[in-house]
This record gives C-alpha cells, structure tokens and sequence, in this order.
C-alpha cells in the first residue's frame, strides 16, 4: 500500500521474534520472508547498500535451512532487488538459478516470477524481443494461476521492455493497466515510477507532449515524498529535471536534483541508466 516506513517497523520487530527453530506456519521460512521484503523497502527508501545486504542474509538463511522453497522466495525477491537496482546480468543469473529450482520442485508461482525477471534482464542487455515475449509468458502464467500481486511492478518491467523497441503504444497500454491494477488492488508501492515512466513515453511520443509529462514527473515526485520512497524520488527527479534543462530551466532542475540527490549517502556506485547519472547532471546544470 506505500507505507513503507510503518512496513519496515512490523518487518523489524518480526525478525526480532523470529525463531528459525519454530515449525514453518506459512509453508516457507518466516525470517527469509522477512528479511527478503526488508530489503525491497530499504532499497526503497534510499538504502540500497542495505537493501543488498539484507537480502544477501535472506539467500544465505534459506541456504542453511536446506528448504527448497524458502530459498526460491528468498531468490525470487532478490531478483526484484537486482531489477531496482539496475543489475541486470545479476538478476538474469539470480531468475537462471530460480527457474532451475522451480522446475525440479515444481514451484509455479516462481517459475512465472523467474520468467518475468529474465526476460527484464535480457530486454536490458539489448535482448528486447525476447525479453518482450518472457515477461509475458510470466504475466500468463500468473493470471492462470490466479496471481495478481505485484501485477503493477511487472507491467512497468513490460513497458520499460517496450520503451527500448520503440513500442510505444504497447508501453502506454501496458503503464495504463499497471495503473488500473494498482488501483483495484490498492497496491501503491510502484505508483511513482508508474507516472514516471507513462512521462518518458510522452516524451519520446512526441515533444509537443511536454506539459503532460511535467505534470506526470512531479505527481512522481510528489508520490514518492509522501511514501518517503527516496529512490523513485530521484528518478523521477531526475526525468524532471532533464526536461526542465531542455526548455532554458537549468536552475530549477539543477537545485531540485542536489535536493535529493545530497540526501543519499550510499548506493553511488549502483547503475542507474544508460544514461547520465545524478552526479554528472548536476554538473551539466552549472550556469
């Protein structure tokens, strides 16, 4: 639902009740699901360094539980963490070792989550048709199975696929049901980098498309302020203030993103695009 902060609270005092030696109630290892989905947050809310060390912990508990199917959630959520941090050769190997596991145990729900990953991975590494077709062969195989959660984050993975074919339209369609999902499933986490995203594809739509996809950049910023989600804040901070440059604004764009890009003190060396980063943009912005 985006609330990240009052999620990280419940997730840190469940790991401090955590017993490895109580009976599994929920058909996988509590403290891997609790450590898996703490470091989504953290990652979220501007800690990737953490994030990643939270679910390195996650893989390594499941690897000593010996528990086939705590370590395929532990693995799966490492794979979202890769994708958010923009590693996407890690995060192919992570979804290469998932499908794996999920084919010798049987594990549909990660298998599909496996496929979806891959096929993000590969549309990065210039696989883009590919990597189109195995996003949605994960999505089916979700809807089949009756799975919706997390249906918003893939659809954005599917567009983002779109976007570097010049797929326009499917992007835009795809970003349009991410949107109608999150709403009906009241599931929020993923809400900024949705309007930031349907923003770039105004863009590259067509220049004349400008003042909507300003408008859909600060709702981004503004979303993830309210959600203290400081990742998705730079980068929709950063789509912003490359449009600002365009049209004579440096100024504004250059102190909006030292706002938020001084708040961070970890995670500099991550990937973030192909494109140039925070740092290198501040530096374009001096008069």
């Amino acid at each position: 639902m985006g609330e990240l902060l009052l999620g990280r609270e419940h997730l840190e005092v469940a790991i401090s009740l955590y017993d490895r030696e109580r009976p599994m109630a929920i058909g996988h290892d509590t403290g891997v699901n609790c450590l898996s989905y703490t470091a989504l947050i953290l990652w979220t809310l501007g800690y990737p360094d953490q994030a990643l060390k939270k679910g390195d912990e996650a893989v390594a508990l499941a690897q000593t539980l010996s528990h086939p199917l705590s370590l395929a959630f532990a693995e799966g959520l490492v794979g979202y963490l890769q994708q958010y941090r923009r590693e996407a050769r890690a995060a192919q190997e992570t979804a290469e070792r998932l499908i794996a596991l999920s084919v010798e145990h049987g594990f549909t729900h990660w298998l599909a989550q496996a496929t979806i990953e891959r096929g993000w991975a590969m549309a990065q590494q210039g696989r883009n048709e590919e990597g189109i077709a195995q996003i949605r062969e994960g999505l089916a195989a979700f809807r089949a199975a009756g799975t919706e959660v997390m249906r918003p984050h893939v659809l954005c993975l599917l567009a983002e696929a779109c976007r570097e074919k010049d797929r326009l339209d499917d992007g835009l369609s795809a970003l349009a049901e991410s949107l109608a999902a999150a709403d009906a499933q009241e599931e929020r986490h993923y809400d900024a980098e949705i309007h930031r995203l349907k923003g770039e594809f105004l863009l590259r739509q067509d220049q004349s498309n400008a003042p909507e996809a300003e408008n859909c950049f600060r709702c981004a910023v503004e979303i993830a302020r309210k959600q203290s989600a400081k990742s998705l804040e730079l980068r929709a901070t950063i789509s912003l203030a490359r449009l600002l440059a365009t049209q004579g604004r440096r100024d504004e764009a250059r102190t909006m993103l030292a706002d938020i890009y001084g708040w961070f003190t970890e995670g500099f060396d991550t990937c973030a695009s192909s494109k140039p980063g925070p740092r290198e943009l501040i530096g374009d912005f001096e008069p």
